[in-house]
């Protein structure tokens, strides 16, 4: 489903990402780890359309990732974006309404009454059926991170991107999202890509874990050379001792002073 194909990122002199070649196929749910500024990010917006490969290409069913996102294509950021005025349910159609040609994305008659049972039953799936009049100001981080997964999954894309969805959550809530998200994931069919800072969230949720992290270094110019992915692993399948290496790199100790 998705090749890619020896795939560079950078901006001006500082590259980000560098020979980058992996596939995956359909339904596969792929957890990117890495530090802090390695390019996680960055390889998802590629997947989004909103960033392009400075050399080298990314392949959906064999033809380039159109250069802007669209509806086969959802995703979910750690930090959401409602429409505070708007209601639950009021939020999730105006989803509708923007994915309808024409500037507006007002909906009217037939139309709005059909975004109206698309935005309900979505609702229900992600457990927001007893919120439809709320607020967003009234909900729980975990029930907005709920609104954003029905507004992501409304347009019924064949891929998800979690950009740290769950990582300003409370650990019950975020083990909460974790159930939630694999269940729509089985039910929806979907292809997943989500990046974490968390290594046991990476272990525990989808079926592959890809470590970003940058092999050369160059002390006079550290912006010279970018990450690559280190590890592909799959889920289920580590032994201890590669754990810690990981896990040791990603968190290391900091030197004690002597």
């Amino acid at each position: 489903m998705i090749q890619v194909n020896q795939v560079w990122k950078q901006y001006d002199d500082n590259i980000v990402l560098e020979r980058l070649n992996k596939t995956v196929d359909e339904g596969e749910f792929v957890t990117l780890v890495g530090a802090s500024g390695c390019g996680k990010s960055t390889f998802l917006n590629m997947l989004l359309g909103t960033e392009q490969p400075s050399k080298g290409e990314i392949l959906l069913d064999g033809k380039p990732i159109p250069n802007e996102a669209g509806s086969d294509r959802g995703i979910v950021f750690q930090q959401y974006s409602v429409f505070p005025h708007m209601t639950v349910l009021e939020n999730v159609m105006a989803t509708c309404g923007f994915q309808r040609p024409g500037i507006t994305g007002y909906l009217f008659g037939s139309g709005r009454s059909a975004a109206r049972e698309a935005a309900e039953s979505i609702l229900e799936q992600v457990g927001l059926s007893q919120a439809l009049k709320k607020y967003p100001h009234e909900l729980s981080g975990g029930m907005r991170q709920r609104l954003a997964l029905a507004q992501a999954l409304l347009g019924k894309p064949r891929i998800l991107l979690l950009d740290e969805s769950f990582g300003a959550l409370d650990p019950g809530i975020r083990s909460d999202m974790h159930d939630l998200v694999l269940n729509l994931w089985s039910e929806h069919k979907l292809t997943v890509f989500m990046v974490t800072h968390d290594l046991k969230e990476g272990f525990y949720l989808g079926t592959r874990l890809w470590v970003f992290d940058k092999l050369r270094h160059d002390p006079q110019a550290p912006q010279r050379y970018g990450a690559v992915i280190t590890y592909d692993l799959p889920v289920g399948h580590m032994d201890q001792t590669t754990y810690q290496q990981i896990d040791d790199h990603l968190r290391p100790i900091p030197a004690q002073a002597g």
